[in-house]
């Protein structure tokens, strides 16, 4: 059998647009917002004092039906110099970190139109000026970015820059919040771009070569299994969900540790591990998926190993003190004459065997490789990633995830990150009796359980290969994409889970 021929893509194609020096956005903290601009966003209180350089009061704006609720937005075209676009901040009690990331997302949707724009927030916002230099950064860029190179003749007009005004005294701090927030930006992005990239152009082999190139950029020692070395690693859960594929399955490991300002290797603080599912597109394998707008999603059933790497690529930047390393499982799950059917029965590395009786759950078998990789490993925690159940989604919807584990030390910690960076976490129980839902007749485990309870039948599946080591499982199937902008998520895939880990990594404590 020969590839699919994904190597005939034009060499200017890149799967990892976002990393271009080109799409790059220059942000400034400025003293004075230039005539060059395009647009400046000016904030707007409820009822408040409109600044004399609009040219109007608020009675004026009230008419047109802007009331300055947050992330409201009205332009206003200036004869000479540039427009202005009025950005409600909302009631001061609900002014928070989240809710400027959301109105500054909301200002540069609006100025959609424009390259060059800037902001003026002028005090209306009570936070830390290195957070508000941060999440200006995070709203602006996540809330512009566009899934492009793949199209003859784009429409968006590209961010180019982004201004923002500060009192002198201010600037420093609000400058080192910028770099902060479009290291997390450009992290997001990133696997924003893996997980839009169509299947046929991002293969568990690119990804591979993906990570090859991005761990050097950013200080990480990275190896690529290939199949034959899974097999000796015994590999058996990646293996099985590769043998219907005619492309080879990639385990990817990568590796950070806290270095000095000189580079040299400096003790860490704690050692956590990170386990993506890199699935490069699902149909189900035997189980075949039903032709539905979700089957077509199914390209991002590895976002989470994209929010892994992508996660890893800003750790050296920030100076992170946990050392981390991550394990990313990559393969497509098809069905073909030799793929895995149902009551198949696999080994898994470690010995477990596990009997197949459905192959569209597959993300748990090639994660309990990795989590025995992991273990072996002895780090202080271990979190996993994946857009493993439609259960988590039927549960919590498209805008929270979901999470599991057997700590709540590392539960609450992941918590914590989550409401930092605003991407939605909910704990479900790890409810131990259902445990025996998964018992086999003819193998140690199975893969599947009842109709009820999928997200915790599927953490519970992974507990079975963490031991007594502290671990927590984030389900992002529901949050993986969005079907329009809303708020500083793009259309497409979210990036979910990327800010989120980058967060947990820097502030862990075992």
């Amino acid at each position: 059998m020969n590839p699919r021929p994904h190597k005939l893509i034009p060499p200017t194609f890149s799967p990892t647009p976002s990393r271009s020096p080109e799409n790059a956005v220059g942000v400034l903290v400025v003293s004075d917002l230039s005539s060059n601009l395009d647009v400046i966003g000016v904030a707007i209180e409820p009822e408040g004092t409109v600044p004399a350089a609009l040219g109007v009061d608020f009675a004026t704006l009230a008419r047109t039906g802007f009331t300055g609720d947050a992330g409201q937005t009205l332009l206003l075209p200036q004869q000479n110099g540039p427009s202005y676009l009025a950005v409600g901040v909302g009631a001061a009690d609900g002014r928070t970190a989240a809710s400027l990331r959301d109105v500054v997302a909301a200002f540069a949707r609006a100025a959609a139109k424009f390259s060059r724009i800037g902001i003026d927030l002028h005090g209306t916002f009570p936070l830390a000026q290195e957070t508000i230099g941060q999440v200006i950064a995070e709203g602006a860029i996540l809330a512009r970015y566009r899934y492009t190179p793949l199209k003859a003749d784009p429409k968006n007009v590209p961010l180019v820059s982004l201004d923002i005004l500060a009192a002198a005294g201010d600037a420093q701090a609000v400058t080192e919040g910028v770099r902060r927030g479009e290291i997390l930006a450009r992290a997001a992005n990133l696997a924003r771009d893996l997980a839009n990239t169509p299947p046929g152009h991002l293969t568990a082999t690119d990804l591979g070569d993906v990570a090859i190139e991005v761990g050097a950029a950013h200080g990480l020692a990275v190896e690529v299994f290939d199949k034959q070395q899974l097999i000796e690693l015994g590999c058996g859960g990646l293996l099985g969900v590769n043998a219907g594929s005619v492309e080879e399955p990639r385990m990817i490991q990568l590796r950070y540790t806290p270095t000095d300002a000189e580079g040299a290797p400096v003790e860490p603080t704690a050692h956590l591990a990170l386990v993506g599912k890199g699935i490069m597109y699902d149909s189900g394998g035997i189980s075949l998926k039903p032709s539905d707008p979700m089957h077509l999603a199914m390209k991002m059933d590895m976002a989470g190993a994209a929010a892994v790497l992508a996660a890893m690529t800003a750790l050296s930047d920030l100076s992170c003190p946990t050392a981390v390393t991550a394990f990313l499982m990559c393969t497509d799950n098809m069905p073909s004459g030799s793929a895995t059917v149902l009551g198949d029965v696999l080994t898994l590395r470690g010995g477990t065997t596990v009997e197949v009786k459905n192959t569209d759950a597959e993300g748990r078998l090639v994660l309990s490789d990795a989590l025995v990789l992991a273990s072996e490993e002895q780090p202080d925690a271990i979190v996993d990633i994946a857009t493993l159940t439609g259960a988590a989604m039927m549960a919590l919807g498209t805008k929270t995830a979901a999470v599991l584990g057997n700590d709540q030390g590392v539960i609450d910690q992941a918590i914590a990150s989550s409401k930092a960076t605003d991407e939605s976490i909910w704990q479900l129980p790890l409810e131990r009796s259902y445990r025996k839902q998964l018992d086999s007749d003819v193998a140690d485990i199975s893969n599947m359980g009842g109709r009820f309870a999928g997200a915790t039948i599927a953490a519970l599946f992974l507990a079975d290969f963490v031991g007594e080591i502290p671990w927590a499982h984030l389900d992002i199937a529901g949050t993986m994409q969005v079907d329009a902008d809303e708020s500083w998520r793009s259309k497409g895939a979210t990036g979910f889970g990327t800010r989120l880990l980058i967060d947990l990594a820097e502030n862990f404590q075992k």
